[in-house]
């Protein structure tokens, strides 16, 4: 199996369902990467979103404790998502599933919370 780690910020908070028995969370991770430089030799970088689920008892702790903007550090295994649309057409797709995470620093909506007590 290979281990993906990612860093970013949520972009909005873990959206929970359950399928049968099963808690599933999913949610988007943002970061700037490295995109070149500008004709002033400055450096850029560009915004990547990138999709994430966990499930069962990490989904249901993700939903509860991640507001948008918090850090998290993500270990996460890419499957397949394939399926037959509505057209019956073969479509192909990946999914980062959640395998284990940390919390970073905390987002602007949490600190507000924090402060609020």
């Amino acid at each position: 199996m290979n281990k993906l780690f990612f860093t970013g910020r949520a972009a909005a908070a873990p959206e929970l369902n359950t399928y049968g028995d099963t808690k599933v969370a999913r949610f988007r991770l943002i970061r700037n990467d490295y995109a070149g430089k500008d004709e002033n030799g400055e450096r850029r970088e560009k915004q990547v979103t990138i999709p994430f689920t966990a499930f069962g008892g990490m989904a249901e702790t993700l939903a509860k404790n991640v507001m948008t903007g918090d850090q998290l550090v993500i270990e996460a295994k890419i499957s397949n998502n394939n399926f037959t649309d509505g057209e019956g057409k073969e479509r192909y797709d990946y999914n980062f599933e959640v395998v284990a995470f940390d919390y970073g620093a905390p987002g602007a909506e949490k600190r507000k919370k924090l402060a609020e007590g």
